[in-house]
């Protein structure tokens, strides 16, 4: 079954180039496309199917990427966002994962690649290129808390930390760790709330700083 796709950009030509792109992808379908985040939220409540994926523009007029980011995180922490944007700048690349957003990618990004990251972030539940991946661990790293003897983690949570670094889904790690995927949910969920964090991302960030991963 193909996993379902809406874009939110107001650039029209760009969203039309990406759809007509997406269309050639096996596993994958555009929904519908939106101008910016306000149009996304009256589709929503209209009742419009809710897609696996929002492919969202950073920036946008009457509701931008960071904004439409953070409603998704709070009333569809389920769907995946994929940021994309022209720039490649440090700030918007932070700001957008602090928002929530599973992924960053450049508009100009080849075709094969941009397969490659959906289906990545569809498996994986995140998905960033090597260049953002280190604006990332640079800055979020630094405001994660680092003093182990202040948070208790269990064996079991460390043990979890230790697979988060690779590029294994919850359901691979559940197989490694010998236990269900929503117990693994649960080491996922106890490690944000003691680690004050909110992405896998940022979890990877603390293993590998904290020598756990």
């Amino acid at each position: 079954m193909k996993k379902s796709i809406v874009i939110v950009d107001d650039h029209i030509l760009i969203a039309k180039a990406l759809s007509a792109i997406i269309a050639n992808f096996n596993n994958f379908e555009v929904l519908y496309e939106c101008e910016n985040g306000k149009e996304l939220i009256n589709r929503f409540e209209q009742n419009r199917k809710v897609p696996d994926i929002v492919l969202l523009d950073v920036s946008m007029p009457v509701m931008d990427g960071f904004e439409t980011a953070s409603w998704l995180k709070e009333n569809y922490p389920d769907i995946l966002v994929m940021a994309l944007s022209m720039q490649d700048d440090e700030t918007s690349v932070i700001k957008m994962v602090q928002n929530g957003a599973s992924g960053y990618l450049l508009k100009n990004t080849h075709p094969s690649e941009l397969e490659k990251a959906l289906t990545t972030l569809i498996d994986n539940g995140y998905f960033y290129p090597d260049w953002a991946a280190k604006k990332i661990f640079k800055n979020i790293g630094s405001s994660a808390k680092k003093d182990d003897d202040k948070v208790h983690i269990t064996d079991r949570e460390k043990e979890f930390l230790k697979y988060v670094t690779t590029e294994m889904s919850y359901k691979e790690i559940g197989e490694k760790m010998f236990c269900s995927p929503r117990t693994v949910e649960s080491y996922r969920d106890s490690l944000f709330e003691k680690l004050e964090l909110k992405t896998r991302v940022g979890l990877a960030v603390y293993a590998i700083k904290n020598g756990l991963g």
